[in-house]
């Protein structure tokens, strides 16, 4: 993904203030081998970036000045309650950088497995990203994984799954984590009827 930023020199509370007043979100790009530079971008522009996959996990093309450098979205800062970007971080990326980031796992096929199609479990997604270290040129948009084998009882690790070429998965300690679990489906127990006692007849009185 490609966006626009323009440099700035104006800092502190009350020009971040009158940027994001004149519709900009002030920023930072820094790493590399250049000093941090401070930025501004056109915040619509970029709130509608944040809401894509991408923009959080890829390297992105940031024009600055009429070039082009290699950049990845370290942080953001939202306000507490209105749809507004008050702040956000890039550092830049070189070829030989070692990257520490979190890939999307994209699921699929899990309504085609025996689990799933055959003996109706349910399928629980336990992690939905995983942390990676690998080189720019490795770095992957997410990472597709096939749920079609998928067995009853059988949970998925992350053993099982072939990462790409170039990339190793950051467990923090956790040699093979549960990456999703199947779920055999509760029987439903039926409860017998009750029949309701018959009332005793009234006997008839003497007159």
């Amino acid at each position: 993904m490609k966006f626009v930023a323009f440099e700035r020199s104006m800092q502190g509370t009350g020009a971040s203030r009158r940027l994001r007043n004149s519709g900009k979100t002030p920023g930072i790009v820094y790493g590399g081998s250049s000093e941090p530079k401070l930025i501004d971008l056109d915040h619509n522009a970029l709130w509608h970036a944040l809401k894509k996959e991408a923009f959080h996990a890829t390297i992105l093309d940031m024009e600055l000045n009429g070039q082009t450098s290699k950049v990845l979205l370290r942080d953001y800062q939202m306000h507490p309650y209105k749809q507004l970007v008050l702040h956000i971080d890039f550092q830049r990326v070189e070829a030989d950088t070692l990257l520490n980031m979190k890939v999307p796992l994209h699921y699929s096929g899990e309504n085609d497995s025996d689990a799933v199609k055959t003996d109706k479990c349910l399928v629980n997604h336990v992690v939905t990203e995983i942390q990676v270290a690998c080189l720019p040129a490795n770095l992957p948009e997410f990472i597709s994984v096939d749920l079609s084998g998928l067995k009853q009882g059988v949970s998925l690790h992350l053993n099982d799954i072939a990462l790409p070429n170039g990339v190793k998965a950051i467990t923090h300690g956790k040699p093979n984590p549960v990456l999703v679990s199947v779920v055999a489906p509760v029987e439903e127990v039926v409860a017998a009827p009750v029949v309701a006692a018959a009332a005793p007849a009234k006997g008839k009185g003497k007159k």
